[in-house]
């Protein structure tokens, strides 16, 4: 069966998710498409040039939004990231390009036929693959967005170092918007089988600074280069793999919760049908709170862009 991927948006993030896909083989097929025609057309030549000395081959398409229609699946990493060199750690700042983006290629990704699933990248991610699915009509489960996929991942670097152990042996997870108000629920967090808690009170591990460390983990990143990319794009690309694959495995995602009423990460089952499952966890009352605030921004940003559009 032939495996079709469109990337739309080859900045950064974008050139890196479609780099792990052509030099790992995920696609058989992979669209391009980026307002930057000489951009795009430069990067999928140098695919193009990489190819002989790759054990796969890919067959590049550029800027042709009716290429879509077929597509197992298709990645939105539009945005702007120079509008955050004028800000103080906000993704918000990019919402009025990004909103406008968003709902032009939506419009257009409909037009197409494309009927596969949609993962989001674009930022303020929650809010935009909230955009997203009320524009291309698709099913909720069919509309993904990376979330605090990253962000746990970040929780897990920090926990791991501070403890000098592989990330790996961490496991747990960020809730709510990857942004500001997400924050880590240390209840679902366990190291090596043990929970954080338990090791926090043996070892004296600040968990606030942990959480902060998370949190602020992108900033970091992008004070040190101006951008992020290869995080988000591992986290994009495991997640696209997860899907291509039917693997059903459990990730903290950004999916439509009915109970509220938002797009926000939560753990799902993630397979071939995009969200199969939704997981409830034990959260404690705290970290409730927490998320039904976190749910309230998005709503309301949400809420804010349909009256601007």
């Amino acid at each position: 069966m032939t495996r079709k991927i469109g990337i739309i948006g080859i900045g950064n993030v974008g050139a890196a998710i479609a780099h792990h896909v052509v030099v790992d083989g995920y696609a058989d097929e992979l669209v391009l498409i980026d307002t930057r025609e000489e951009k795009v057309n430069a990067d999928a030549l140098d695919f193009q040039d990489a190819m002989p000395n790759l054990p796969h081959h890919t067959t590049i398409t550029v800027n042709d939004y009716d290429a879509l229609k077929d597509a197992d699946l298709v990645v939105s990493s539009v945005g702007n990231i120079a509008l955050q060199l004028t800000t103080t750690n906000d993704r918000f700042v990019e919402f009025p390009f990004t909103s406008k983006a968003a709902q032009d290629v939506a419009g257009k990704i409909k037009a197409s036929g494309f009927h596969g699933i949609l993962v989001v990248i674009t930022n303020p991610v929650d809010v935009i693959t909230s955009i997203y699915q009320k524009i291309t009509g698709l099913p909720k489960n069919h509309v993904i967005g990376t979330g605090t996929l990253l962000d746990s991942a970040r929780m897990k670097r920090a926990v791991a170092n501070e403890l000098k152990i592989d990330a790996r042996s961490v496991n747990g997870y960020n809730l709510g918007e990857h942004g500001n108000s997400q924050f880590t629920a240390w209840s679902t967090v366990r190291v090596l089988g043990r929970p954080i808690t338990e090791i926090a009170t043996d070892k004296g591990l600040d968990l606030e600074a942990l959480d902060q460390e998370a949190r602020a983990g992108g900033y970091t990143v992008f004070n040190g280069k101006h951008y992020t990319n290869y995080a988000i794009a591992s986290a994009a690309v495991r997640l696209i793999n997860v899907i291509l694959s039917g693997a059903a495995t459990e990730l903290p995602v950004s999916n439509y919760r009915k109970e509220y009423d938002a797009y926000l990460s939560y753990p799902a089952i993630v397979g071939q049908d995009g969200i199969q499952e939704q997981i409830q966890l034990d959260l404690t009352e705290e970290e409730l709170k927490k998320l039904q605030v976190s749910a309230d921004f998005i709503q309301q940003k949400f809420a804010e862009s349909q009256q601007n559009s």
